[in-house]
Protein backbone atom coordinates (compact mmCIF):
# COMPACT_ATOMS: atom_id res chain seq x y z
CA UNK A 1 0.00 0.00 0.00
CA UNK A 2 1.58 3.08 -1.22
CA UNK A 3 1.55 6.49 1.01
CA UNK A 4 0.08 9.11 -0.98
CA UNK A 5 0.16 12.06 1.50
CA UNK A 6 1.78 12.22 4.61
CA UNK A 7 0.75 13.27 8.34
CA UNK A 8 -0.43 10.55 11.44
CA UNK A 9 -4.39 9.38 12.45
CA UNK A 10 -4.43 8.46 15.57
CA UNK A 11 -6.09 4.76 15.66
CA UNK A 12 -8.93 4.11 18.74
CA UNK A 13 -8.00 1.04 20.22
CA UNK A 14 -8.38 0.83 23.78
CA UNK A 15 -5.64 -1.67 24.71
CA UNK A 16 -6.62 -3.63 28.03
CA UNK A 17 -3.89 -6.32 28.55
CA UNK A 18 -0.32 -4.76 28.50
CA UNK A 19 2.09 -6.41 30.65
CA UNK A 20 4.70 -4.22 29.89
CA UNK A 21 5.73 -0.30 31.59
CA UNK A 22 7.57 2.17 30.45
CA UNK A 23 10.68 2.58 31.81
CA UNK A 24 11.54 6.23 30.76
CA UNK A 25 11.07 8.95 33.24
CA UNK A 26 9.10 11.80 30.55
CA UNK A 27 8.09 13.86 33.03
CA UNK A 28 11.05 14.48 35.42
CA UNK A 29 14.96 14.40 34.76
CA UNK A 30 16.96 11.70 36.81
CA UNK A 31 20.06 12.94 38.45
CA UNK A 32 22.37 10.30 40.01
CA UNK A 33 25.52 10.36 41.53
CA UNK A 34 27.58 7.05 41.26
CA UNK A 35 30.95 5.79 42.32
CA UNK A 36 33.29 3.78 39.45
CA UNK A 37 36.21 2.76 40.72
CA UNK A 38 37.96 5.91 42.99
CA UNK A 39 36.05 8.57 40.91
CA UNK A 40 32.72 10.28 41.24
CA UNK A 41 30.58 10.77 38.75
CA UNK A 42 27.18 12.05 38.01
CA UNK A 43 24.51 11.14 35.77
CA UNK A 44 21.74 12.95 34.00
CA UNK A 45 18.53 11.25 32.47
CA UNK A 46 15.86 12.87 30.72
CA UNK A 47 14.31 13.32 27.58
CA UNK A 48 13.97 16.14 25.12
CA UNK A 49 11.11 18.54 25.61
CA UNK A 50 8.94 20.44 22.72
CA UNK A 51 10.83 23.34 21.53
CA UNK A 52 14.36 22.21 23.53
CA UNK A 53 17.60 22.68 22.75
CA UNK A 54 21.09 21.49 23.78
CA UNK A 55 22.01 24.99 24.98
CA UNK A 56 18.72 24.55 27.27
CA UNK A 57 19.75 21.79 28.52
CA UNK A 58 23.51 22.97 29.50
CA UNK A 59 21.98 26.21 30.98
CA UNK A 60 19.17 24.03 32.98
CA UNK A 61 21.97 21.89 34.55
CA UNK A 62 24.88 24.96 34.19
CA UNK A 63 26.95 22.93 32.58
CA UNK A 64 29.79 24.60 30.87
CA UNK A 65 29.13 26.56 27.45
CA UNK A 66 32.32 25.85 26.03
CA UNK A 67 31.58 21.64 25.96
CA UNK A 68 28.55 22.10 23.92
CA UNK A 69 30.42 23.84 20.95
CA UNK A 70 32.81 21.24 21.29
CA UNK A 71 30.00 18.30 21.33
CA UNK A 72 28.38 19.93 18.36
CA UNK A 73 31.83 20.26 16.38
CA UNK A 74 32.61 16.70 17.57
CA UNK A 75 29.72 15.45 16.10
CA UNK A 76 28.54 17.79 13.03
CA UNK A 77 29.87 15.01 10.46
CA UNK A 78 28.05 11.99 12.39
CA UNK A 79 24.75 13.99 13.36
CA UNK A 80 24.09 17.36 13.86
CA UNK A 81 22.80 18.60 17.56
CA UNK A 82 20.71 20.83 16.39
CA UNK A 83 18.31 18.03 15.51
CA UNK A 84 16.58 16.99 18.39
CA UNK A 85 13.29 14.89 18.43
CA UNK A 86 10.94 15.62 21.50
CA UNK A 87 10.51 12.80 23.21
CA UNK A 88 13.85 11.12 22.22
CA UNK A 89 15.82 9.83 25.80
CA UNK A 90 19.48 11.50 26.06
CA UNK A 91 22.00 10.88 28.74
CA UNK A 92 24.79 12.67 29.87
CA UNK A 93 27.92 11.71 32.40
CA UNK A 94 29.57 14.35 34.44
CA UNK A 95 33.09 13.24 36.10
CA UNK A 96 34.12 14.12 39.16
CA UNK A 97 36.20 17.61 37.44
CA UNK A 98 32.60 18.78 36.25
CA UNK A 99 33.86 18.20 32.87
CA UNK A 100 31.43 16.08 30.11
CA UNK A 101 32.29 12.92 30.02
CA UNK A 102 29.94 10.88 28.22
CA UNK A 103 26.50 12.27 25.95
CA UNK A 104 24.47 9.49 25.02
CA UNK A 105 21.10 10.38 22.95
CA UNK A 106 18.75 8.15 21.03
CA UNK A 107 18.64 9.40 17.43
CA UNK A 108 15.23 7.37 16.83
CA UNK A 109 14.62 3.66 17.62
CA UNK A 110 17.01 1.79 15.70
CA UNK A 111 20.44 4.21 16.25
CA UNK A 112 22.11 6.25 18.79
CA UNK A 113 24.93 9.06 18.75
CA UNK A 114 27.60 8.27 21.25
CA UNK A 115 29.92 11.16 22.20
CA UNK A 116 32.96 10.36 24.60
CA UNK A 117 35.90 12.44 25.88
CA UNK A 118 38.94 11.47 24.70
CA UNK A 119 43.15 12.94 25.69
CA UNK A 120 42.53 15.01 22.31
CA UNK A 121 38.70 16.03 22.96
CA UNK A 122 35.18 14.23 22.16
CA UNK A 123 34.92 11.67 19.67
CA UNK A 124 31.49 10.61 17.83
CA UNK A 125 30.06 7.71 16.54
CA UNK A 126 26.10 6.70 15.77
CA UNK A 127 25.75 3.07 16.47
CA UNK A 128 22.82 0.66 15.31
CA UNK A 129 20.68 -0.13 18.61
CA UNK A 130 21.16 -3.82 18.91
CA UNK A 131 17.77 -5.58 20.39
CA UNK A 132 17.16 -8.74 22.22
CA UNK A 133 13.90 -10.05 20.79
CA UNK A 134 11.11 -11.50 23.65
CA UNK A 135 7.61 -13.38 22.07
CA UNK A 136 4.76 -11.35 24.18
CA UNK A 137 1.00 -11.41 23.72
CA UNK A 138 -1.31 -8.92 23.38
CA UNK A 139 -5.17 -8.85 23.90
CA UNK A 140 -7.39 -6.07 24.27
CA UNK A 141 -10.91 -5.39 23.41
CA UNK A 142 -12.70 -2.83 21.28
CA UNK A 143 -14.59 0.21 23.28
CA UNK A 144 -14.12 3.11 21.32
CA UNK A 145 -14.49 4.66 17.72
CA UNK A 146 -11.70 4.43 15.93
CA UNK A 147 -10.81 8.48 15.72
CA UNK A 148 -10.11 8.72 19.42
CA UNK A 149 -6.77 8.61 20.33
CA UNK A 150 -4.87 4.87 21.31
CA UNK A 151 -3.10 6.86 24.16
CA UNK A 152 0.22 8.30 24.57
CA UNK A 153 2.38 5.16 24.30
CA UNK A 154 3.98 5.98 20.59
CA UNK A 155 5.19 1.73 20.23
CA UNK A 156 1.05 0.90 20.81
CA UNK A 157 0.00 3.34 17.98
CA UNK A 158 2.42 1.79 15.56
CA UNK A 159 1.39 -1.86 16.30
CA UNK A 160 -1.84 -0.72 15.89
CA UNK A 161 -1.33 0.69 12.29
CA UNK A 162 0.40 -2.75 12.03
CA UNK A 163 -2.56 -5.12 13.05
CA UNK A 164 -5.28 -2.84 10.90
CA UNK A 165 -3.03 -3.11 7.90
CA UNK A 166 -2.96 -7.09 8.31
CA UNK A 167 -6.66 -7.04 8.08
CA UNK A 168 -7.58 -4.36 6.12
CA UNK A 169 -8.41 -6.25 3.37
CA UNK A 170 -11.21 -7.63 5.48
CA UNK A 171 -11.98 -5.01 7.81
CA UNK A 172 -12.77 -1.06 7.36
CA UNK A 173 -10.89 -0.34 10.94
CA UNK A 174 -13.62 3.24 10.80
CA UNK A 175 -16.83 1.73 10.38
CA UNK A 176 -16.67 -2.15 10.88
CA UNK A 177 -15.70 -2.77 14.50
CA UNK A 178 -18.21 -2.88 17.14
CA UNK A 179 -17.82 -2.16 20.67
CA UNK A 180 -16.64 -5.32 22.23
CA UNK A 181 -14.89 -6.58 19.35
CA UNK A 182 -11.58 -8.76 20.74
CA UNK A 183 -8.27 -9.00 19.48
CA UNK A 184 -5.18 -11.11 20.19
CA UNK A 185 -2.00 -10.71 19.09
CA UNK A 186 1.45 -12.32 19.03
CA UNK A 187 4.15 -9.51 18.59
CA UNK A 188 7.90 -9.35 18.94
CA UNK A 189 9.00 -7.23 22.06
CA UNK A 190 12.51 -5.45 21.43
CA UNK A 191 14.30 -4.77 24.02
CA UNK A 192 17.85 -2.88 24.96
CA UNK A 193 19.63 -3.71 28.11
CA UNK A 194 16.54 -5.49 29.68
CA UNK A 195 14.07 -2.28 28.95
CA UNK A 196 11.18 -2.50 26.34
CA UNK A 197 11.69 -0.48 23.43
CA UNK A 198 8.78 -1.07 21.20
CA UNK A 199 7.09 -3.33 19.31
CA UNK A 200 8.85 -5.35 16.38
CA UNK A 201 6.93 -7.96 13.88
CA UNK A 202 3.54 -9.17 14.46
CA UNK A 203 3.97 -12.89 14.17
CA UNK A 204 0.45 -13.62 14.48
CA UNK A 205 -2.60 -11.99 14.51
CA UNK A 206 -7.09 -12.93 15.50
CA UNK A 207 -9.28 -10.69 15.31
CA UNK A 208 -12.96 -10.98 16.29
CA UNK A 209 -15.12 -8.63 14.49
CA UNK A 210 -18.55 -8.47 14.73
CA UNK A 211 -18.71 -11.90 15.65
CA UNK A 212 -16.67 -13.24 12.66
CA UNK A 213 -12.91 -14.26 13.71
CA UNK A 214 -10.20 -13.71 11.17
CA UNK A 215 -6.86 -14.98 11.73
CA UNK A 216 -3.63 -14.22 10.28
CA UNK A 217 0.09 -16.16 10.47
CA UNK A 218 3.50 -14.00 8.97
CA UNK A 219 5.66 -16.29 6.85
CA UNK A 220 8.77 -15.25 5.41
CA UNK A 221 9.74 -16.76 1.88
CA UNK A 222 12.53 -15.66 -0.18
CA UNK A 223 13.53 -12.56 1.87
CA UNK A 224 9.92 -11.76 1.66
CA UNK A 225 7.41 -11.83 4.66
CA UNK A 226 3.59 -11.70 4.46
CA UNK A 227 0.14 -12.73 6.10
CA UNK A 228 -1.99 -16.03 5.87
CA UNK A 229 -4.95 -17.61 7.14
CA UNK A 230 -4.99 -20.84 8.40
CA UNK A 231 -5.06 -22.47 5.13
CA UNK A 232 -2.55 -21.02 4.05
CA UNK A 233 -4.30 -18.28 1.43
CA UNK A 234 -2.88 -14.68 1.65
CA UNK A 235 -5.15 -12.27 3.04
CA UNK A 236 -3.96 -9.67 0.36
CA UNK A 237 -7.63 -9.23 -1.64
CA UNK A 238 -7.96 -7.49 -5.37
CA UNK A 239 -8.93 -4.01 -3.16
CA UNK A 240 -8.90 -2.76 0.06
CA UNK A 241 -12.07 -1.86 2.49
CA UNK A 242 -11.38 1.34 2.32
CA UNK A 243 -8.38 3.91 1.39
CA UNK A 244 -7.98 6.23 4.47
CA UNK A 245 -9.29 6.01 7.81
CA UNK A 246 -12.05 8.51 7.83
CA UNK A 247 -14.73 10.00 10.66
CA UNK A 248 -17.53 9.99 7.91
CA UNK A 249 -18.62 9.81 4.49
CA UNK A 250 -19.93 13.45 3.37
CA UNK A 251 -21.53 12.30 0.00
CA UNK A 252 -22.19 8.66 -1.30
CA UNK A 253 -21.93 7.58 -4.89
CA UNK A 254 -25.17 8.87 -6.33
CA UNK A 255 -26.52 9.24 -10.18
CA UNK A 256 -28.63 12.31 -9.15
CA UNK A 257 -26.89 14.41 -5.95
CA UNK A 258 -27.75 17.93 -5.24
CA UNK A 259 -24.59 19.88 -5.93
CA UNK A 260 -23.58 21.81 -2.68
CA UNK A 261 -22.23 24.57 -4.64
CA UNK A 262 -23.99 24.52 -8.36
CA UNK A 263 -27.21 24.14 -6.71
CA UNK A 264 -28.45 21.40 -9.29
CA UNK A 265 -29.06 17.86 -9.31
CA UNK A 266 -26.17 15.71 -11.38
CA UNK A 267 -24.26 12.48 -11.03
CA UNK A 268 -21.96 12.27 -7.99
CA UNK A 269 -20.02 8.78 -9.18
CA UNK A 270 -17.73 8.94 -6.03
CA UNK A 271 -17.60 8.61 -1.99
CA UNK A 272 -16.43 11.58 -0.56
CA UNK A 273 -14.72 11.29 3.20
CA UNK A 274 -14.64 13.35 5.71
CA UNK A 275 -11.11 13.12 7.38
CA UNK A 276 -8.86 15.63 9.05
CA UNK A 277 -6.06 17.65 7.21
CA UNK A 278 -2.90 15.74 6.18
CA UNK A 279 -4.74 12.04 6.73
CA UNK A 280 -2.65 9.56 4.56
CA UNK A 281 -4.13 8.04 1.66
CA UNK A 282 -3.46 4.26 0.48
CA UNK A 283 -4.08 2.78 -2.91
CA UNK A 284 -6.44 0.69 -2.76
CA UNK A 285 -4.31 -2.44 -4.93
CA UNK A 286 -1.51 -2.95 -6.76
CA UNK A 287 -1.61 -0.64 -10.07
CA UNK A 288 -0.01 1.91 -12.21
CA UNK A 289 -0.42 5.62 -11.61
CA UNK A 290 -1.40 6.80 -14.89
CA UNK A 291 -2.33 10.68 -13.50
CA UNK A 292 -0.44 12.55 -10.94
CA UNK A 293 -1.10 16.42 -10.38
CA UNK A 294 -3.72 18.83 -10.20
CA UNK A 295 -6.81 18.64 -12.29
CA UNK A 296 -9.91 20.88 -11.97
CA UNK A 297 -12.61 20.04 -9.78
CA UNK A 298 -10.79 17.27 -8.73
CA UNK A 299 -7.81 18.92 -6.76
CA UNK A 300 -4.64 16.63 -6.54
CA UNK A 301 -5.73 13.95 -8.05
CA UNK A 302 -3.62 10.57 -8.24
CA UNK A 303 -5.63 8.11 -11.05
CA UNK A 304 -4.86 4.47 -10.77
CA UNK A 305 -5.16 1.77 -13.36
CA UNK A 306 -5.60 -2.14 -12.08
CA UNK A 307 -4.64 -5.11 -13.62
CA UNK A 308 -8.49 -6.30 -13.23
CA UNK A 309 -9.52 -3.48 -15.69
CA UNK A 310 -10.28 -1.19 -12.70
CA UNK A 311 -9.55 2.31 -12.22
CA UNK A 312 -9.19 3.86 -8.73
CA UNK A 313 -9.75 7.81 -8.63
CA UNK A 314 -7.69 9.89 -5.29
CA UNK A 315 -8.68 13.48 -5.63
CA UNK A 316 -9.04 16.62 -3.35
CA UNK A 317 -5.68 15.43 -1.82
CA UNK A 318 -3.24 17.90 -0.04
CA UNK A 319 -0.95 17.02 -1.28
CA UNK A 320 0.85 14.22 -3.65
CA UNK A 321 4.49 12.69 -2.22
CA UNK A 322 7.19 13.02 -3.67
CA UNK A 323 7.86 9.94 -6.02
CA UNK A 324 3.98 9.43 -7.45
CA UNK A 325 4.20 10.33 -11.03
CA UNK A 326 2.98 8.70 -13.85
Amino acid sequence: MKRLIILLVFLSITFVAFDITKHENKENPTIDIQKQGQECCQEIRDTIKKGETLYHIFKRYELNLAELLALKEASANVHRLGRLCPGQPYKIIIDDTSRISEFHYWIDDDNILNITRTDDGFCAEKKKVEYEKRILYVSGRIEDNLMSSVGVERENIVMAYQLSDIFAWDIDFTTDLRRGDVYRVVVEGLYHKGEFRKYGEILSAEFINDGQTYRAYRFEHGGKADYYDEEGESLRRSFLKAPLSFRGISSGFSHRRFHPVLKIYRPHLGVDYVAPSGTPVSAIGDGRVTFAGYKGGNGNLVIIRHPNGYRTYYGHLLKIEKGIRN
